[in-house]
């Protein structure tokens, strides 16, 4: 058939919107969308016409077909839920913190209609939002007194704004970390006005280092938690309360940046070494930032907390408006730390760490399950031992033993076969080792299994 007369055959726009078959399959979608994707269709059509890939029309079914199939991707949310098999519990590009069910639903509400956001009830005037949560950081880490920012970024810059301008804010040479997104120390104090005096070495940093570069410009001392990494070996650190000791004989602040910010014991849960926020309060650290959506487990949030003089100046510094979290993210955060009143409480209720803490048996019990499930469905899958990082710049050394489902690709690779279940409408997001599909159980739920078996099935079958 000639091109110009298939050209002809395509069908038009309207007339296509009208057909039963994209009525019934369309039914409850956008007209807007829906007009679109068949624009899209057809002119895709039109392509493979005149390029000559194509020599006879489809039938109607299979261009509604097409249509609704556009349609539907054109409507997809690109924020949307997916399932973490990876085994990374704070996995940054998934969202990190997976929220408790009591901040769920403080979310929900506070979403949901008005709120005493910025209203004192009592007094029937304006109130303030640091309010919020203040009153339980204060009781749960010791300090005096608390703020929050929307990231730990955005703390960082803030205190070095408000403490450093104009002067010099000394750091030691192994602490001039860079998190994700090039976010540099020494990068940040340029552009908060001050001047960074590094000091020591990128392994050793003695006390006299500190000592020595403190002159009349020097605004502050910086100690940053190496959450990222670590230096490992011909290694040495000035403890905390030598610094802090040496801080405030020369009349001086000291900050500190702790980064993943844990407010329980992490031995419990298998992480050994990450310093928790109630050790710097005790050492009597000035200012303390941390971040919300890493080891405390809740929403994306910079909670600076620390001596009641600082804090009211960094409340009333002109960032401090500019990076203020929203009624949602306060509510996430409420609850969330309202479940570290009783530590036995936040292990059980917050996602990040139950799954951290989860026994190995119990990962192996769960890996039998749906290694099981898989089998059943006429799959070969095994269950492997594996070993998973906290994620989320958190606890780098830390290797947590846990359990995988190793998933065999049949008749596709393995790479087919992981491309097959991360692009559904739902992604499942494993991980390839040593060739292996590997779907570890440490992050995934229960009520997961059966999707994801039906997704294998139907991409293997």
């Amino acid at each position: 058939m000639e091109k110009k007369e298939l050209l002809r055959k395509i069908p038009k726009v309207d007339d296509l919107l009208r057909t039963p078959p994209l009525l019934a399959l369309a039914e409850g979608m956008s007209p807007a969308v829906l007009k679109d994707a068949v624009r899209t269709q057809l002119d895709a059509l039109r392509r493979e016409i005149l390029d000559g890939t194509r020599t006879e029309l489809p039938d109607t079914d299979t261009i509604c077909a097409a249509i609704f199939s556009q349609a539907k991707s054109d409507n997809l949310s690109t924020l949307r839920p997916v399932i973490n098999a990876t085994g990374v519990v704070l996995h940054t590009n998934l969202g990190r913190a997976c929220l408790s069910q009591k901040a769920v639903e403080a979310v929900t509400q506070a979403a949901c209609g008005y709120s005493t956001l910025e209203y004192d009830v009592e007094a029937g005037v304006r109130g303030s939002r640091h309010n919020h949560v203040e009153d339980l950081l204060v009781r749960l880490t010791g300090a005096e007194s608390a703020m929050v920012v929307n990231n730990n970024a955005a703390a960082v810059l803030l205190i070095l704004s408000a403490v450093g301008k104009g002067g010099e804010v000394v750091a030691s040479r192994g602490e001039l970390v860079e998190i994700g997104g090039s976010f540099r120390i020494p990068d940040i104090m340029m552009q908060c006005g001050c001047t960074l005096k590094e000091v020591g070495a990128t392994n050793k940093t003695h006390l006299h280092d500190y000592e020595n570069a403190i002159g009349e410009n020097t605004k502050a001392l910086l100690r940053v938690h190496t959450s990222n990494y670590r230096i490992v070996g011909f290694s040495e650190a000035v403890p905390l309360a030598e610094l802090t000791a040496l801080a405030h004989s020369r009349n001086l602040p000291i900050i500190e940046d702790l980064g993943s910010g844990a407010l329980v014991d992490l031995e419990r849960v298998g992480i050994h070494g990450e310093p928790a926020v109630q050790q710097s309060v005790r050492a009597g650290v000035d200012i303390i930032s941390f971040s919300g959506d890493k080891l405390l487990g809740g929403p994306q949030a910079g909670i600076i907390v620390g001596s009641k003089a600082w804090i009211q100046v960094l409340k009333r510094h002109p960032l401090a408006r500019a990076m203020r979290v929203d009624k949602m993210t306060l509510a996430a955060l409420r609850a969330t730390l309202y479940s570290y009143t009783d530590s036995d409480t936040a292990l059980r209720e917050i996602p990040t760490l139950s799954m951290l803490g989860t026994p190995v048996q119990d990962l192996d019990t769960r890996a039998q399950r749906l290694c099981q499930q898989f089998l059943d469905r006429g799959l070969s899958a095994q269950v492997v031992e594996t070993e998973d990082q906290v994620g989320g710049g958190s606890a780098p050394l830390v290797l947590l033993p846990s359990r995988a489902v190793s998933l065999s690709p049949g008749n596709c690779t393995v790479v087919e076969l992981e491309e097959k279940l991360r692009r559904r409408e739902t992604p499942i997001i494993g991980r390839i080792s040593q060739n292996r599909y590997l779907l570890d159980v440490r992050t995934l739920t229960d009520a997961q299994f059966p999707e994801i078996v039906e997704a294998a099935a139907k991409a293997l079958h």
